[in-house]
């Protein structure tokens, strides 16, 4: 870990965060699932892929962010509302940068995504969402998908 960390650098992080949670990680995607099974015996792994996803950039964004807030632009939110929300969500910016945000949001609400983002301790994000998808969307691709009840809890 950094010891010395510049302003600049605190600022850029908040602003990646923001970003990231808002409107996108800013790369596509491939998400892999797969059962395996070890054979100790053989020393060898086998897997089987049961779920493979391409999802571009555009809808890699957090699933819960997006969804309130193109409800709140739908609902006629303005600026202070989506700044409230976006203050709520512990977004890491100064009220200059939640202003800005929200005027853009407004402006052009982002896609609805489909990742759960958590920056606890550091970034991770959960797939779950894409996995179990049923229904067709815009920018996600479903390469494999032999996902049943008993791989739901992937």
């Amino acid at each position: 870990m950094k010891e010395n960390i510049t302003i600049e650098e605190v600022i850029n992080e908040a602003r990646l965060f923001c970003i990231m949670q808002l409107f996108w990680l800013g790369y596509h995607l491939l998400v892999f699932v797969y059962d395996k099974v070890d054979d100790a015996k053989g020393k060898t792994s086998n897997l089987d892929f049961v779920s493979c996803s391409f999802i571009s950039k555009e809808r890699t964004a957090d699933y819960t962010t997006t969804f309130r807030l193109r409800e709140m632009v739908a609902d006629k939110a303005n600026i202070e509302d989506i700044m409230a929300y976006l203050n709520d969500k512990n977004i890491p910016a100064d009220e200059i940068t939640l202003h800005q945000l929200a005027k853009e949001i407004l402006q052009t609400p982002p896609l609805q995504g489909y990742l759960t983002i958590s920056n606890a301790l550091q970034w991770r994000l959960q797939y779950q969402r894409i996995v179990n998808l049923v229904e067709e969307v815009n920018g996600i691709n479903k390469i494999i998908n032999k996902i049943t009840r008993s791989h739901e809890s992937v």
